[in-house]
């Protein structure tokens, strides 16, 4: 099995295949929707005198391309060649607008027909209040559309299939298409050997032999009949070959959060997730897999790397919340060719496969080891070494759940505010380590996400920083006070033996930094009241106040940069997932301090799981066994 993330790293395939894509052909088949958001006024504009109900008042109506219009317009953002669009809407005012998608986005509509007297255009109707979607209303579905429509529908698709090497065929209404059509489209399919067919159908996967599949797990399982344990994300590979074998052509299989697997040419291609900032909204991420994937196929990509492309896509298009959204190829730049991938899911969800270095609590993750004599430690400071900031969360949590509910805080229903607590908790998750003023710029997106704030009136991340900053120091600065009058020692607000781990290794001539995401003069002041600020020789650095700048990715380049040294002479350790990342991205060994902040030692399972998913190769809950963490880092 091949992994993208050891396969393409250093790689530049990312700006190679953006720059192949404008000369991909490919046409799109199928049922063409259109999707419609209502996003609804939270209170009624009046009362309706003839019945006594509230008439909800639409603030705001967008539309978007769905199913086989949705995978076209993540082509045309891609910037492939959309050779044709084929299928039908009504003669109506969704028909029209649909059509008016597509030529505005510059895609061929001559190959869209208009149905018979009566047809509706398939329309999926959502309306939202706040963050919430109430009930779908849905237009067309049911009709069966006449014999000598389908015949034209599939005289276009004959041309199409004869001027592509990729065919995109989408089946998304539910009920499917009759037996003769399906039939009819396996004939085409053999009459044009030299062109892949890519099928996305939610009823007739299984009907058509000798087509690449594109599939997600649920669907795949149910397909070869196989049961509940079949749908865990570890059995795509399994259910992805076996359905290339019995196909004869590429098997796409997407898991979700858990990225996706590709079967084909006789290799297993398995792409994990990816972490990216923000609400996660996966409508429509199957479609963006699916455009890219075949846009990459026409242009004679590697399979690697379209399954990476695909996966790369659909992750960027599950944050765009709201809307069928698309990828293009300034944020596929932007957020490859080595994004942050998610790193052993299974494990991180589970602790009843860890193994540990012997008579130790220190669990081994990947089996790296430090390759040569490791000369500078990379430190995170807040929950790594220092608690005096514990109980962060419980300040940021309920003062972004207010900033995002503003005048509704009151009288928020318990179903939206369980909806904000839980997006708030998902995104400080997510989160930790990074500098604050970038939690509340992603804080900024939650409050115009949600709606319940005008954006005239609402402050940006400036102002946010300036809220939760009152409120954090306020607590850090009472704790300073009882060590300044002797009532508490230094010690009690630091991980358990975390200066003893920075004195020996400031002893063994190791060089000592500290990197933070809390601003840095505040970073500076908290280490030398906790008394070992004179150990970072290297310098202690934190944030400036600039989104550009994150401290742990600078240092370690800075790090790299002065004194020429390899990736592999570098340990990072810390509690949060950045360090992680960054680490593992320049080749640096990366120790995961999952430390509960309140007893000071001890195993926190959150922090563990969201460190294995960074890349941590290795996880200490404190600094209690440090002879054999030392002996591991060959720093005995």
């Amino acid at each position: 099995m091949i992994h993208a993330p050891a396969f393409l790293a250093g790689s530049p395939w990312l700006d190679r295949l953006l720059d192949r894509l404008a000369s991909a052909k490919v046409a799109v088949f199928g049922d063409l929707f259109l999707d419609a958001y209502w996003e609804l006024a939270a209170t009624p504009s009046e009362t309706s005198l003839e019945t006594g109900l509230d008439a909800h008042r639409v603030q705001r109506q967008r539309y978007s391309p769905g199913g086989g219009g949705n995978v076209a317009v993540n082509l045309a953002a891609l910037g492939a060649q959309v050779v044709e669009v084929i299928g039908v809407v009504g003669a109506d005012m969704f028909g029209d607008e649909l059509v008016r998608q597509f030529t505005s986005r510059g895609l061929p509509a001559n190959g869209v027909l208009r149905g018979p007297p009566g047809w509706q255009t398939l329309v999926y109707a959502k309306p939202y209040q706040g963050a919430r979607e109430l009930n779908r209303f849905d237009f067309g579905i049911g009709q069966l559309l006449p014999a000598d429509n389908r015949r034209e529908l599939l005289e276009r698709l004959e041309d199409a299939a004869s001027a592509c090497p990729v065919v995109v065929i989408n089946q998304q209404v539910p009920g499917g298409w009759p037996a003769d059509m399906v039939a009819e489209i396996n004939a085409l399919v053999l009459r044009h050997p030299h062109t892949l067919f890519v099928v996305d159908s939610r009823d007739h996967a299984g009907r058509f032999p000798e087509v690449a599949l594109k599939i997600n797990l649920r669907e795949a399982a149910r397909l070869l009949g196989d049961g509940g344990d079949a749908r865990t994300p570890d059995a795509a590979p399994r259910l992805a070959a076996a359905l290339a074998k019995r196909q004869h052509r590429p098997v796409l299989v997407t898991r979700g959060e858990h990225g996706l697997v590709l079967a084909a040419q006789g290799e297993l291609y398995d792409i994990p997730g990816i972490e990216l900032p923000g609400t996660v909204d996966a409508v429509g991420a199957g479609d963006t897999a699916l455009a890219a994937f075949a846009a990459a196929w026409a242009v004679d990509a590697p399979p690697l790397e379209a399954a990476t492309l695909a996966n790369l896509a659909a992750a960027i298009t599950s944050r765009q919340v709201r809307i069928t959204g698309v990828a293009t190829p300034a944020q596929l730049r932007a957020a490859g060719p080595a994004p942050d991938y998610v790193n052993a899911p299974g494990l991180a969800a589970r602790t009843n496969s860890a193994r540990f270095l012997p008579g130790t609590s220190i669990e081994i993750v990947t089996g790296r080891r430090p390759a040569k004599r490791i000369r500078h430690a990379i430190f995170d400071h807040d929950g790594t070494i220092s608690v005096l900031r514990q109980g962060w969360e419980k300040i940021m949590e309920p003062m972004m759940i207010a900033a995002i509910l503003g005048p509704h805080r009151a009288d928020a229903d318990e179903a939206t505010q369980a909806r904000v607590t839980a997006a708030v908790r998902s995104f400080i998750d997510r989160t930790t380590g990074i500098q604050t003023l970038a939690q509340m710029k992603g804080l900024v997106d939650l409050v115009r996400e949600f709606g319940f704030v005008a954006a005239a009136g609402a402050p940006d991340e400036h102002g946010y920083k300036a809220i939760y900053n009152e409120e954090l120091l306020a607590l850090v600065r009472e704790r300073v006070a009882r060590i300044k009058r002797g009532e508490l020692a230094p010690d009690d607000w630091q991980v358990k033996h975390a200066r003893r781990v920075l004195e020996r290794l400031h002893a063994a001539g190791i060089r000592l930094y500290l990197a933070s995401g809390t601003d840095e003069a505040d970073a500076i002041a908290e280490a030398e009241v906790l008394g070992y600020a004179p150990l970072f020789t290297g310098g202690i650095f934190g944030a400036v106040g600039d989104l550009r700048a994150e401290a742990k990715r600078d240092v370690l380049a800075r790090i790299i940069r002065a004194s020429g040294a390899d990736g592999d002479q570098i340990v990072v350790i810390g509690d949060g997932p950045v360090e992680m990342r960054e680490g593992r991205r320049c080749g640096a060994y990366a120790v995961g301090i999952a430390s509960d902040e309140v007893r000071r030692h001890g195993l926190d399972l959150r922090k563990r799981a969201r460190l294995i998913r960074a890349g941590a190769d290795l996880i200490a809950p404190d600094f209690c066994q440090a002879d054999a963490l030392l002996a591991h880092l060959g720093l005995a």
